[in-house]
């Protein structure tokens, strides 16, 4: 059975940082698991191991930037790069990851789903954002995958993708981007920038 669409509660794990995604369905955003180094970086770096599975994945939900919002703590909300194509987002209140972007003008936020909220009304991950669709960069696993890892991605899974991101772009669903500003895309924070050896050490800690 299709589950209507929800308004998802969104928040660090000290409760500093929070925010609401809407139009909350399987259907209405893209579940997947990546396995690439610099997303194990990201939680080496916060220090945060437990939002890794035990293949060194992480749990992301793709949706619509502009049904992203946040009601408070947008002062805690610091931004990472390894690289000039994804900003990677978290808090310093209590080093809690929150997503990544591709700057102002992509219309696509990758929550991270240790800053989603899905049980608040009982149900679980699966049953408000759907099974995961496909994993991607399974080949940078630092361990065995989950017997119940997702499939890895296809052609077929893009190329049905692709059309969504197009309308979703087509159709403004990507403003306002909640991590830049309005009117002149200015980002909510400076970016720490991650040298090439320092990024060499996160992916080869232990």
């Amino acid at each position: 059975m299709t589950r209507a669409p929800r308004a998802l509660p969104l928040g660090c794990r000290c409760g500093h940082v929070r925010g609401t995604a809407n139009d909350v369905a399987p259907d209405t955003g893209f579940r997947f698991v990546c396995y690439c180094h610099d997303r194990q970086a990201f939680a080496r770096f916060l220090a945060r191991p437990d939002v890794l599975d035990p293949g060194g994945g992480t749990d992301i939900f793709h949706m619509p930037a502009g049904r992203v919002r946040f009601a408070a703590g947008t002062d805690a909300v610091r931004r990472l790069q390894f690289s000039g194509r994804v900003f990677r987002w978290y808090t310093e209140c209590c080093r809690t990851p929150i997503a990544n972007t591709a700057g102002p003008r992509f219309p696509v936020v990758g929550i991270i789903h240790c800053f989603m909220n899905h049980d608040a009304d009982g149900c679980s991950r699966d049953e408000v954002l759907g099974a995961p669709l496909c994993r991607i960069f399974e080949h940078s696993a630092i361990g065995p995958l989950p017997p119940d890892a997702p499939p890895p991605r296809s052609l077929s899974l893009v190329a049905r993708r692709l059309p969504t991101l197009l309308g979703w772009w087509w159709r403004g669903f990507g403003r306002p981007n909640p991590f830049f500003d309005a009117h002149t895309n200015a980002p909510l924070s400076r970016p720490r920038v991650v040298t090439p050896s320092q990024r060499a050490a996160l992916a080869n800690a232990d």
